[in-house]
């Protein structure tokens, strides 16, 4: 994936981040100075003052308790540790805790990159009005401007309003966009869409589905009928199904998360409008307690404001360091 990014230096995408994080990060940084304001070393109290920071962040109990357990053993190392050391360490930790669950190398490379002349399919998954057509756009975008050739599915024909958005997102885009009327078998569409993409020598295809949760049965048999209609034109797709989520929903992002890995194999997460929300520790919490990689992260409404997460900088921009 090293063309996405391609028209920023690193230095701007760290600059977006840091911009897009800034209301999180004064939220976590608050919490974390009271929980050590007065202390000289880090003790059981300060480590109780942090844990009860990390959950009110939004990072979740379960993996709240994971960061503190590497926290104290790394106290345990040295008695005198101060306090000032302990963003550092809660950095490196945490930064530690997210790589488990990191993308390979290989998967990395291989992203957009199909094989025996079919398309890589992308499945993307999520409900209604966490980004998920915005998401699809941008990606859209980014491909594109790295010279693939790509077309879009818009598969999540229970509302026509998703169908007309995708539409529009094809048109700033520049790229053709696979659509049947409102009602229609969504996996025939996504079959047109492949067919279409193929036959056109397409690089990269993007499939819409349709964000219901109201009934998880029918969604499970949804998913997978497109998936079996889909691999009748290309072996195993789709390549990566992509679970989009909204990052300032918090704690309801959990739940989400937890009904669509129910309903289907989702193989990547990307969580959406970072940016002037407050709930930036769900990111950590939800790929760890899901064991899913974070592919993309949403900072804006910019074409380019769609980001490959690093887990690095994802951590220093949220701690302040």
């Amino acid at each position: 994936m090293a063309f996405f990014g391609l028209f920023k230096s690193k230095e701007a995408q760290k600059e977006t981040l840091d911009k897009g994080l800034e209301k999180s990060k004064t939220s976590v940084l608050g919490k974390i100075g009271r929980a050590i304001a007065g202390k000289s070393t880090v003790d059981d109290d300060v480590l109780d003052e942090l844990e009860e920071a990390l959950i009110t962040s939004d990072v979740g109990v379960e993996t709240t308790l994971r960061i503190i357990e590497r926290v104290q053993q790394r106290v345990a190392k040295d008695k005198y540790l101060n306090t000032a050391e302990l963003n550092r360490i809660l950095v490196e930790e945490t930064s530690s805790l997210l790589a488990e669950n990191e993308l390979s190398d290989g998967m990395k490379g291989s992203y957009g990159e199909g094989s025996d002349g079919n398309p890589y399919v992308i499945m993307v998954v999520g409900v209604n009005g966490v980004g998920k057509t915005t998401t699809i756009g941008k990606l859209a975008h980014q491909f594109k401007s790295a010279g693939k050739k790509v077309y879009l599915g818009a598969a999540d024909t229970f509302r026509a309003a998703a169908v007309e958005q995708l539409c529009i997102w094809g048109e700033r885009v520049g790229v053709p966009v696979i659509k049947q009327q409102q009602g229609s078998d969504p996996a025939s569409v996504a079959y047109d869409t492949l067919a279409s993409a193929k036959a056109n020598g397409a690089d990269v295809v993007i499939i819409d589905t349709a964000g219901r949760l109201h009934n998880k049965i029918n969604l499970m048999n949804e998913l997978s009928k497109i998936k079996n209609v889909m691999q009748k034109i290309v072996p195993n797709a789709p390549h990566d199904v992509m679970l989009v989520l909204d990052g300032s929903t918090g704690q309801n992002a959990f739940e989400q998360a937890k009904q669509f890995t129910k309903a289907t194999q989702v193989t990547s997460l990307a969580v959406t409008k970072l940016d002037g929300t407050a709930k930036g520790g769900v990111v950590i919490g939800i790929s760890d307690q899901f064991h899913i990689p974070v592919r993309f992260i949403g900072l804006g409404e910019q074409m380019d404001d769609l980001q490959v997460f690093n887990r690095e900088d994802f951590v220093s921009s949220l701690l302040g360091v």
